[in-house]
């Protein structure tokens, strides 16, 4: 709860945390003070406040009826497993949640530009790129506990340098920020899966249930983390430690100190809590390189002769490239000189709608196919995104309510969309060359990302271009129902064998509820972008 509290007599209000100039605070007339409230004047504040409520009540009836279940008897050891693991997962990714709302409204408070922000974006998404394609080895190789602490640490010190307002420790903090998101998103995982597997010999089917019992978590944490980084940045005054000091706390520097406090937490629990795994080590160098150069000869030939598949890759660069934009426009698309927007607060409503969508996709997973799920999705993000564009011109007034409609439609959509997704990708894509035609995928996604952060085009005609991705999806996606798979049985596309005992062409069935939650996984953050 908290209390209105006048601070200052002024007679016009301003944001307590925006820059007119680079150093330049301008403080508000009104702050929070986190002590004593009512409820009534907490969610009367804004439109936004009055959203929770409402949002909230459906979220958890609809998670209700979609958490996840097994019929299966626990074995002995497994929850105390599940315990051990979802403690420091859960705060892991706190840590990860709390930042995403206030890195571009940082950057803004210090006084940089629209263009320059793009460029510390960019620098986060690149680092996450080129380390996230080695980060598996490595976690292979060194130690999945180890790699989870190195996350932990990069963290840490990207989460530090916020408090710096020169540019280049801001650069250096997103490119730590891209690696430590990479290393989250992969190394957390496989631990997991390791253990459940090798040390305990749990069942396929309780791993399913585990990373339905993740994965909801991180939502819920998500929500939680958006609500909590409002709170601690409403109660402390943004500004520098002395005049002309270019060392600021307070207000968006909060959240990121409340981060470093979970990551800190956390690592006292992987230490203790979890116990040291390796992947598969010894293979040849040469063995390593050759394999490389035959899947992607082998992920290319597939594309070439595999309309679903290319029409798939198509789908998902269109769909996250528009995805990824809007990571980067909705706190400008959202600000305003007579709503102070409460990022955290709308963050949380984000991952409310997100949460809906992924119940909704799990409560119609018997009802309608994957890919007609995904029809309908791709037509209402179109929807949203032309709501968005006409909304971001602000012809009659700032059109906030209707942004926000806009928005909480799209990220519903995400919600449905990464699960229904990961199904189809494991229908469409053969296993043997999953994860070089995956990373293939990225090659036009980050095409896209790239070309609509750096490039000086408007905030409307961003979104319009969003939406032009999206019907592109749409229309890829009908192609992708009419057509005939060629994956199976093409020869030339994909070798016989591998490591001379499994037929390439007796391609193993992936677990829906596993790939449905390993998809979840990979969820954006500002990190990511």
């Amino acid at each position: 709860p908290f209390r209105l509290k006048e601070e200052l007599t002024v007679r016009q209000p301003v944001s307590r945390c925006s820059a007119g100039f680079r150093g330049e605070i301008m403080v508000d007339s009104h702050s929070f003070d986190p002590v004593g409230a009512t409820w009534l004047e907490y969610f009367g504040q804004s439109f936004y406040h009055q959203t929770i409520v409402p949002l909230l009540v459906l979220t958890v009836i609809l998670a209700w009826f979609a958490a996840p279940s097994t019929s299966e008897t626990l074995p002995l050891g497994f929850r105390s497993f599940q315990i051990r693991y979802l403690a420091g997962w859960c705060l892991c990714v706190a840590a990860d949640w709390l930042q995403g709302p206030y890195v571009y409204a940082l950057y803004s408070a210090y006084g940089y530009s629209k263009n320059e922000n793009a460029r510390l974006f960019v620098a986060g998404f690149g680092s996450s790129l080129v380390f996230g394609c080695f980060v598996g080895s490595l976690a292979d190789q060194f130690g999945r506990k180890k790699s989870a602490l190195a996350y932990c640490l990069c963290y840490i010190l990207s989460c530090m340098t916020k408090h710096v307002n020169i540019y280049w420790v801001l650069m250096l903090g997103r490119i730590l920020g891209g690696i430590a998101t990479s290393l989250l998103f992969s190394c957390f995982e496989c631990w997991m899966v390791s253990e459940h597997m090798q040390r305990h010999n749990f069942s396929g089917g309780l791993l399913g249930y585990m990373f339905g019992m993740m994965f909801q978590v991180m939502y819920l944490v998500a929500i939680a983390s958006g609500l909590a980084g409002q709170t601690v940045a409403d109660a402390f005054t943004f500004g520098p430690i002395s005049p002309g000091s270019s060392f600021y706390t307070g207000g968006y520097c909060c959240p990121f100190d409340l981060a470093i406090g979970c990551l800190l937490v956390g690592i006292v629990l992987i230490m203790i809590l979890w116990e040291e795994n390796y992947g598969n080590q010894g293979s040849a160098e040469a063995d390593a390189t050759s394999g490389l150069v035959e899947n992607i000869r082998s992920g290319v030939s597939l594309l070439m002769v595999d309309r679903r598949a290319l029409l798939l890759g198509v789908v998902i660069s269109s769909f996250e490239g528009s995805m990824y934009a809007f990571v980067f426009n909705w706190t400008p698309a959202l600000r305003s000189e007579t709503t102070k927007p409460p990022y955290g607060v709308i963050f949380a409503l984000f991952m409310m709608a997100c949460m809906c969508g992924a119940s909704t996709s799990t409560l119609t997973g018997e009802l309608a196919k994957t890919t007609h799920r995904l029809l309908a999705t791709f037509a209402a993000g179109f929807i949203a995104f032309a709501i968005a564009s006409q909304a971001a011109y602000r012809t009659y007034g700032e059109n906030l309510g209707l942004s926000l409609s806009a928005f909480l439609l799209f990220e519903f959509c995400c919600g449905v969309y990464f699960p229904s997704v990961g199904v189809l990708k494991s229908e469409v894509v053969p296993e043997q060359v999953r994860g070089t035609v995956y990373n293939l995928y990225r090659v036009p996604l980050n095409t896209i990302v790239v070309s609509l952060l750096l490039s000086s085009i408007s905030m409307a005609t961003c979104f319009k271009l969003n939406a032009l991705l999206l019907l592109t999806a749409l229309v890829c996606m009908a192609g992708i129902v009419y057509a005939s798979s060629m994956t199976s049985g093409v020869a030339g596309v994909v070798p016989k064998e591998k490591s001379g005992n499994v037929p390439y062409d007796e391609v193993p069935k992936v677990a829906e509820d596993t790939e449905m939650a390993s998809i979840l996984g990979r969820r954006r953050t500002n990190d990511d972008v």
